[in-house]
């Protein structure tokens, strides 16, 4: 069975390297798409917004689907989907190819995204230590790689289809193979514990503390995401080509904080390692916001890396402990709140800037991201299941009817 969880793991592992290529070709060439399709200004945000709202209806489906089917057939088949909408994107001509395509990438992401996070947690409960950073990871590591083959298209101009054609010929089969090692819940569950999906129901009020984080940590990356490079240029004063290594450094930060955090976790126990990720992400918005210069700026960005790299693994183990009898339903709905962080944090520092200032702006996602700090117990692992016993979760007893949070 070792071999059978280990084969699991790497294929897995290698599902989010793939999810993590895709999605960086989509998000980093935006305006090749938009001048392949004549989308203008006005209505682009509609369409960037389309694909998080109907990821989250993916997820929310998906909580309906693991009922009769199992997590690993749904990501089976939603990844090629994924892949196929992303050439979809390349290789069409007119708007109403664009909306489909964006429309099946968006529904399929959900599926994927959620069923992908099932399986980790499942996984991370048979090896009975933490592993979900490594997962994470896997995915920084693709989106490193997208983004460099993104550069690589844009700086040889070629047709969108001919960047992602390549691309999709070597991901599709290989996730295709990799798929038949996925491991579910349902094929090795530890003695004496139910498995996914039974004996118990998903009660919200105890899930929304992390649905909460999960929405800071969003709003968190989405800030970087999308204003790094114009923070640096335009309030930093740097040049244009030092304006796009931020998020590149972003980026980085974030894969070594991933590869290393599970060490963390087994260590010093999931809620030290969430508390220590928030301070050190609250730390580095507030040296963004006060940063002098563009050096400085790239330092905050660095620390915004280390920190906020940990939270959203963090965050699905967390509801796959609360609901060990339901973490399949835990994850998908709390999927959701991935898509809610994404489409707030753009908009909301965008205006923010507008109406105020870009540095005050900066301090907003930094007071949220603290708002973990209040919620950090609900990370707490069982002591004998990561070993080393720091902090007893005070949801341990939720599956047994106590009050949980």
């Amino acid at each position: 069975m070792t071999d059978v969880l280990r084969r699991g793991r790497a294929s897995l592992a290698f599902s989010f390297l793939a999810q993590g290529v895709a999605f960086a070709l989509l998000v980093t060439r935006i305006p090749a798409i938009q001048d392949r399709y004549g989308v203008s200004d006005a209505l682009l945000p509609a369409f960037l917004a389309a694909v998080p709202i109907l990821a989250g209806v993916g997820s929310v489906t998906t909580e309906r689907l693991v009922k009769r089917v199992r997590p690993s057939l749904l990501l089976r088949w939603s990844q090629p989907v994924v892949l196929l909408a992303l050439l979809g994107v390349g290789a069409g001509e007119r708007m109403v190819e664009l909306g489909v395509a964006l429309a099946a990438f968006g529904l399929a992401v959900g599926v994927l995204d959620a069923s992908m996070n099932m399986l980790g947690v499942s996984l991370q409960r048979s090896y009975g230590r933490s592993i979900m950073l490594s997962f994470h990871a896997a995915y920084s590591l693709g989106g490193i790689v997208g983004a460099s083959l993104a550069w690589v298209g844009a700086h040889w101009q070629l047709a969108l289809w001919v960047s992602y054609l390549p691309v999709v010929l070597v991901l599709l089969p290989a996730v295709l193979v990799g798929s038949r090692w996925y491991v579910d819940d349902r094929d090795v569950a530890p003695a004496g514990e139910e498995k996914t999906g039974e004996g118990q129901a998903v009660v919200f009020k105890w899930l929304f503390p992390l649905c909460l984080v999960m929405t800071v940590a969003y709003i968190g990356d989405s800030t970087v995401s999308n204003w790094s490079a114009k923070y640096l240029q335009d309030v930093l004063g740097s040049s244009e080509q030092m304006a796009t290594v931020p998020y590149n450094v972003y980026m980085v930060t974030t894969l070594l904080g991933r590869a290393i955090g599970d060490l963390g976790v087994r260590r010093f126990g999931a809620a030290a390692v969430v508390r220590g990720g928030a301070l050190v992400a609250a730390g580095g918005f507030a040296v963004v916001a006060v940063a002098p210069g563009a050096w400085l700026g790239m330092l905050g960005f660095t620390l915004l890396g280390l920190g906020l790299c940990v939270l959203v693994p963090q965050t699905f183990a967390a509801a796959g402990r609360l609901f060990p009898g339901a973490s399949d339903a835990a994850v998908a709905r709390l999927n959701v709140f991935n898509y809610v962080g994404f489409l707030i944090g753009s908009p909301l520092v965008g205006a923010l800037g507008d109406l105020w200032s870009y540095r005050g702006a900066m301090l907003v996602p930094m007071v949220l991201v603290l708002v973990t700090l209040v919620y950090a117990r609900s990370f707490a692992a069982p002591p004998d299941r990561y070993g080393g016993g720091h902090e007893r979760p005070r949801t341990a007893d939720v599956g047994r009817g106590s009050n949980g949070l």
